[in-house]
């Protein structure tokens, strides 16, 4: 009596699980396709800054000053820009996006500082004992320009006032819902991306190449932050969705199991009691 009792507490314990996860993968369906929007909308955008800014770096002038954005300097420290997310239950997202800045770090000579984002990798870093420049939680399933651009500034201004020499970022690059890939992209020193001779157009540019440089470099900067936080929102919540879906349907799978052992439990518990029943009947007569 006290086995089916047990297995009974058990299918309701998970029942209770199964429609919290259900719940959840709902709640993650519907951000996700929000945060998908937003993360391929600003696609076409990063191209083509990325051209502009190559027209721009082809146009310069021998002897002119290159811009601090632009300077590669010997290699005495890195700066890597570690983006999470800050909640778990996305599958194994958290620990890929980890691991990769974990191994990224291994390969490095020159000392490394951490600027996190995302309670998920700062806490691992914590516990690593990483130097941890700054950190950044609690942007929210929908932050604007304006919310990350703290992030970018303290990367900008770390790099122009010589304490790190050069700055990676590490994000979940969105591919597909049920892919999502970790990615080392370096954004300080800028590399301008070579124009193909189709795309390469003769503009004209005022008040000159080099102001127009100048003012678009920080703002290049800034968005490439900004998008890879957007990814990363992409990246997380179709991670969770998938987490969710499987957890539901391993819920279900475990469910039907449970039953036919309760169900076999309470034939022979019946049984028995028949049997019990048939021979004190028999003994009485």
């Amino acid at each position: 009596m006290a086995n089916i009792r047990l297995i009974k507490r058990r299918i309701k314990g998970i029942q209770s699980t199964a429609k919290i996860t259900r719940a959840m993968e709902m709640i993650a369906t519907s951000k996700m396709r929000k945060a998908q929007e937003r993360g391929l909308a600003g696609r076409p955008y990063a191209e083509k800054i990325m051209q502009v800014m190559a027209d721009l770096a082809a146009l310069r002038r021998e002897g002119e000053e290159m811009h601090p954005l632009l300077q590669s300097r010997p290699l005495k420290k890195i700066g890597i820009l570690h983006i999470t997310p800050d909640r778990g239950l996305c599958g194994g997202l958290n620990t890929n996006l980890n691991r990769k800045t974990t191994g990224f770090i291994l390969e490095q000579e020159a000392p490394v500082s951490m600027v996190t984002v995302g309670r998920k990798g700062r806490d691992f870093m914590r516990r690593l004992g990483r130097e941890i420049r700054a950190e950044f939680t609690n942007l929210g399933d929908r932050p604007g320009w304006l919310d990350t651009l703290p992030i970018s500034r303290i990367v900008i201004d770390d790099y122009t006032s010589g304490e790190i020499d050069r700055v990676y970022i590490v994000y979940p690059q969105f591919i597909s819902t049920m892919a999502q890939k970790p990615v080392v992209h370096q954004i300080l020193p800028v590399e301008p991306a070579e124009i193909p001779t189709a795309q390469n157009v003769d503009y004209i540019y005022e008040p000159g190449p080099a102001e127009v440089l100048g003012q678009l470099l920080p703002r290049f900067v800034e968005m490439q932050v900004y998008h890879a936080i957007l990814e990363s929102i992409a990246s997380e919540q179709s991670a969770r969705m998938v987490a969710m879906r499987n957890a539901t349907e391993s819920a279900g799978e475990l469910i039907e199991e449970l039953t036919l052992m309760y169900n076999k439990a309470r034939q022979e518990m019946i049984t028995k009691e028949l049997l019990d029943i048939t021979g004190g009947a028999a003994a009485l007569a």
